[in-house]
């Protein structure tokens, strides 16, 4: 009996080990942080808290029905500078929006498909069952942790140097990133395959493209489609801050309304984000459960 709880215990102390570790690996973090005083909240943060809050509060898409028609911006000598129709402004601060939104869908999709297509090689290559020939399983199966250990913003800052500002540095970006995530997903896919099916195919003669489209992609295909949208949806949101480095979409408006320290407008901004994920969200997950 004694022999049999040997595994239960050593699996508890080897948790209660790796707790330990992430304890002590936490408490270094904060004290190294308080030693060089990066802790602290800055001056008078519960009340810049309230006033941004407050900001935030009343997002600006408001000003479309409540917004002054005849708001005057004056100098400090009281002469009126510019009267400005607060509700046109902001419809066509709107339609702008709607544009970037568009942008942002654009990015996100024809960088997710794109990333799938290169990965799908790269994945065929590094599944372990299909055997494929171990200097180019190690090349595919690198070039995938690169893609995948790079952020799609440092790829964005280096393609935008490349092939200038836009929606095509993005697109590129998130294909990059995206692949290596694409390519781990895939390759575990096809690791869980019945090999018999795929010993099958091969013993009638059939070529490596043959077995691939005979044996594997049937299979395989509702777990490739669920892993799909799956990184489709991740994309959805973080092409959302590609604007930041000139990316176009979503994340230039974010940029703007910081820089100018228009939280309402940038509340908006927001608002649209979730709008626009949970949208996808709740789209894919119907999709996923028809696959099931």
């Amino acid at each position: 009996m004694a022999a049999r709880r040997l595994p239960g215990v050593s699996g508890r102390l080897g948790f209660l080990g790796l707790t330990l570790a992430y304890a002590l690996l936490v408490a270094v973090c904060l004290g190294s942080l308080a030693q060089e005083d990066e802790l602290s909240l800055g001056r008078n943060p519960w009340a810049n808290l309230v006033k941004t809050a407050g900001e935030f509060a009343r997002p600006s898409f408001l000003d479309v029905w409540f917004g002054e028609t005849q708001l005057e911006y004056r100098s400090d000598d009281g002469r009126v500078l510019r009267i400005e129709n607060r509700r046109q402004a902001e419809a066509d601060y709107l339609a702008g929006l709607g544009r970037a939104t568009w942008t942002t869908v654009r990015i996100a999709t024809l960088g997710s498909l794109l990333g799938a297509l290169l990965a799908l090689p790269l994945a065929v290559l590094t599944a372990r069952n299909l055997a494929a020939p171990k200097p180019l399983a190690w090349l595919a199966k690198g070039i995938l942790d690169v893609t995948r250990s790079i952020h799609t913003l440092v790829f964005g800052l280096v393609l935008v140097g490349i092939v200038g500002l836009g929606s095509t540095a993005g697109i590129l970006a998130i294909a990059l990133h995206s692949s290596g995530t694409y390519g781990k997903l895939f390759a575990e896919a096809i690791e869980t395959l019945d090999m018999a099916a795929v010993d099958a195919v091969r013993s009638v003669g059939a070529g490596p493209v043959q077995v691939f489209f005979n044996a594997i992609w049937p299979s395989v295909l509702p777990q490739f489609v669920s892993s799909h949208l799956y990184v489709w949806e991740f994309n959805i949101r973080d092409s959302t801050i590609l604007g930041l480095i000139g990316a176009g979409g979503l994340g230039l408006l974010i940029t703007e309304s910081v820089a100018l320290f228009q939280w309402g407008r940038l509340a908006t901004v927001l608002i649209v984000i979730v709008a626009l994920v949970s949208a996808f969200d709740a789209l894919s997950r119907r999709i996923r459960e028809a696959l099931l």
